[in-house]
């Protein structure tokens, strides 16, 4: 058996590990064509829960916590005027690394040539007895015996199980970075501190995060229509920046500079979700993980479930070799209800942050109702 893996983001890299170690063969087909293709996102609270189980299982627990910075579990909220609302620097078990490093030491520990760059699915169909057809953008086909589509919010493996597909959640993101923060832009940096930041009202926020270095890490969001965000030109960045930021009119200057000030083009990253109870029958030979399976409003979960995914997975397949379908039952009967709650979560949470009364409920999340 080689287990035929589609992408390789974290949970599809997980997979393998886990099958490595258990004397599994896997290959993974990525559209990008290289490791370096592309940056790969900023920072990723890993989570007690989810995620470092997952990379306990891949044996790669003292990798990770070499990869840790240091208290950028700090968070604080702020006023749009600036003034400090809520400042905590404690740690709460969900030590931040940077999205990159992880998906390094995950590829670092697969076996040469797991990784097949540059292979963009163009078709997939079933050719029955489990078995089906993949074939790439350069023509060329592999026949598998177990199909795991690990691709994503618009993943090419999932119509094998599901009509659905993702939808806009009404809100988008917008990316900006500002570099040597604390030297070039040191006002900001001070608004920012040595971790996350929080500042909201109803319908609209920006969020930052420190990385490494005096790197700060936007996304400002916006509740507006896809037609609103189609209006701005993104491809004129100084005029896309200052249409954003006018929607921050009167906020501190030292928030709004996290937009006007940003040292890369603005990045539109609109959000989309699929239904909070996404499951599918048992279709036999195939599977999904990660957003593939259950694309949510962002929360901080979606690595961390995706890494748990490849994980659980590996151990079911690991613990039935001889019986696949047994191993996707088992895998698929605890991924639907632990997928639910935390797309439930995702949109409770969204709420929080961007409902009528915010910040009040996201401070109310961290104090426990005691602002």
């Amino acid at each position: 058996m080689n287990v035929t893996i589609i992408g390789a983001g974290l949970g599809g890299l997980t997979l393998a590990r886990v099958l490595h170690i258990h004397g599994i063969p896997s290959t993974v087909y990525e559209a990008e064509a290289s490791p370096t293709a592309r940056a790969q996102g900023g920072m990723l609270d890993i989570h007690e829960e989810n995620g470092q189980p997952a990379l306990q299982a891949a044996e790669l627990t003292d990798e990770f916590r070499d990869l840790v910075l240091e208290g950028r579990e700090a968070t604080r909220i702020l006023a749009p005027d600036g003034t400090v609302l809520f400042d905590d620097d404690s740690e709460r078990g969900r030590p931040e690394v940077l999205r990159g490093e992880l998906r390094r030491i995950l590829l670092e520990s697969l076996p040469a040539g797991t990784v097949r760059w540059g292979h963009k699915v163009s078709g997939v169909r079933a050719l029955g007895d489990g078995r089906h057809e993949v074939t790439f953008a350069d023509a060329t086909t592999v026949t598998t015996t177990l199909l795991v589509g690990a691709d994503g919010a618009w993943s090419r493996v999932r119509p094998l199980l599901s009509d659905a597909t993702p939808a806009y959640i009404g809100r988008s993101f917008v990316e900006t970075y500002l570099f040597d923060a604390d030297t070039r832009h040191p006002a900001t940096a001070k608004a920012v501190g040595g971790g996350a930041l929080f500042a909201l009202e109803p319908g609209k926020g920006i969020q930052a995060h420190r990385e490494s270095g005096g790197t700060l890490h936007t996304y400002v969001a916006l509740t507006e229509s896809q037609e609103w965000f189609a209006g701005i030109d993104f491809t004129d960045s100084a005029a896309a920046a200052a249409r954003i930021a006018g929607e921050f009119d009167g906020w501190a200057p030292e928030l709004t500079a996290l937009i006007t000030d940003g040292e890369t083009p603005p990045v539109l990253r609109t959000l989309n979700a699929l239904p909070v109870e996404h499951r599918w029958d048992r279709v036999p030979g195939v599977t999904l993980l990660g957003d593939a399976a259950h694309l949510a409003a962002p929360n901080g979960e979606g690595a961390n479930l995706a890494m748990y995914d490849g994980a659980e997975l590996g151990k079911a397949v690991a613990a039935h070799p001889d019986d696949l379908e047994a191993a996707l039952t088992t895998y698929e009967q605890a991924l639907f209800p632990r997928s639910a709650e935390a797309a439930a979560d995702g949109d409770e949470l969204h709420d929080l942050m961007f409902g009528p009364d915010a910040p009040q409920g996201l401070l109310g999340l961290f104090t426990g109702g005691q602002e």
